[in-house]
């Protein structure tokens, strides 16, 4: 004979575990390999979580346990006034001896294999809204900026207009499914070590509607819903950033029993420019200065996503130096107020020189005095 794991180790919980998490534990793995559990079932690991509860739940019995462990209890096993059975185990009333009602609800833990609630089964045979749907598109950079109307090519399916979505050619031709009784479920039982086991399947004969059509509608022939190809309007808001989503209703899929089409989620994605750059709702853009520019100081026009504005370049001005230009940026999806336009100046050193612009330079370099490297050499020696 195999010899038995720890029960502890049986549920995964501490030797200090609390009733509550035994009770967790056990709900888990009953759920996970209840023979009926087509994915997960295993009737011996089943077997053995349901012996592991039954008696480190009840306090008597942990406590025999933890001193004594199996021997206690394969000594009891002999007794004739229990059966032979220790535990109370599948014998008698039901499952694992279930009395208490502190006990685990065997109903609770598996209706999820046998058919779920009385409000599953309404909901089917009622009015259903379909699931929703998912689209990506590209835009233009200002078109994010500008906004704009898009016309997107859709195929979807509409509720039939001649039947309202029932599929019969009139109201006198929908009955209630004689299978199901209108509930749209079937009861079918089954015999297992436990008992007899009863479920509940969706009505082979009305598909889980509850209802019969016995003529069906010529427009959808039954159906209760035409395919139609549409052009569909979808407005690109100003601010819009890469990413996000715009909701169309009613264009996602098909509803059921007459329900209404889910939602179109368009996902938005925004194509580079050679340019600008964006970050939030601020614009960026490298604007290349003139040497003589960037030591004397200048106005410019400068480029931004609404036309050209004008830039005071102060003197002096260094490579990389970025300057600010208010309200030049994007507007702000909710709010409309515009973020602002950042210039990284790019100061370009001169090539091609002719002669009279070297002498100029020299003489400008003879003039100032500069003694920068010079300078920085010094420091960096100093600092060795």
């Amino acid at each position: 004979m195999a010899e038995k794991r720890d029960l502890y180790e049986v549920l995964g919980v501490s030797k200090s575990a609390s009733k509550d998490e035994i009770k967790s534990a056990y709900r888990r793995l009953a759920k996970q390999y209840h023979p009926d559990n087509k994915e997960s079932g295993d009737e011996e690991k089943f077997k053995e979580v349901q012996e592991a509860y039954d008696i480190l739940y009840d306090d008597n019995k942990r406590a025999t346990y933890d001193q004594f462990g199996f021997a206690a209890f394969d000594q009891a096993g002999a007794n004739p006034s229990n059966g032979g059975n220790p535990f109370g185990g599948f014998g008698g009333g039901g499952f694992g001896g279930f009395s208490s009602s502190e006990n685990v609800d065997i109903n609770d833990i598996f209706s999820s294999f046998f058919g779920g609630g009385q409000s599953r089964r309404q909901s089917r045979t009622g009015p259903m809204k379909g699931a929703d749907s998912f689209l990506r598109v590209s835009i233009d950079f200002m078109d994010a900026v500008w906004g704009k109307d898009l016309t997107l090519d859709l195929t979807v399916d509409e509720k039939c207009t001649s039947c309202g979505g029932s599929g019969a050619k009139s109201p006198s031709d929908v009955h209630t499914c004689p299978s199901c009784n209108g509930t749209g479920y079937v009861k079918t039982q089954r015999r297992s070590m436990f008992g007899v086991m009863e479920s509940q399947d969706i009505c082979p004969n009305c598909n889980g509607t509850g209802k019969v059509v016995t003529s069906k509608c010529p427009t959808c022939n039954g159906k209760g819903y035409t395919r139609n190809r549409i052009d569909q309007v979808l407005h690109i808001p100003v601010g819009i950033n890469s990413g996000q989503q715009i909701k169309i209703a009613g264009r996602g899929e098909r509803g059921a029993n007459g329900g209404p089409n889910g939602d179109l989620y368009v996902e938005v994605n925004i194509k580079k420019h050679p340019y600008f750059w964006r970050e939030g709702n601020d614009i960026h853009l490298e604007v290349p200065l003139d040497f003589s520019d960037a030591a004397l100081g200048t106005e410019l026009d400068i480029p931004t996503v609404y036309g050209d504005a004008r830039l005071t370049i102060p003197s002096g001005t260094q490579s990389g130096q970025i300057l600010r230009m208010k309200g030049q940026g994007i507007k702000d999806l909710r709010t409309k107020k515009p973020g602002d336009q950042y210039v990284h100046c790019i100061v370009k050193t001169p090539t091609g020189l002719n002669k009279a612009q070297k002498e100029a330079l020299r003489a400008l370099k003879d003039a100032s005095g500069d003694e920068t490297y010079e300078k920085f050499r010094k420091q960096v020696k100093k600092g060795s």
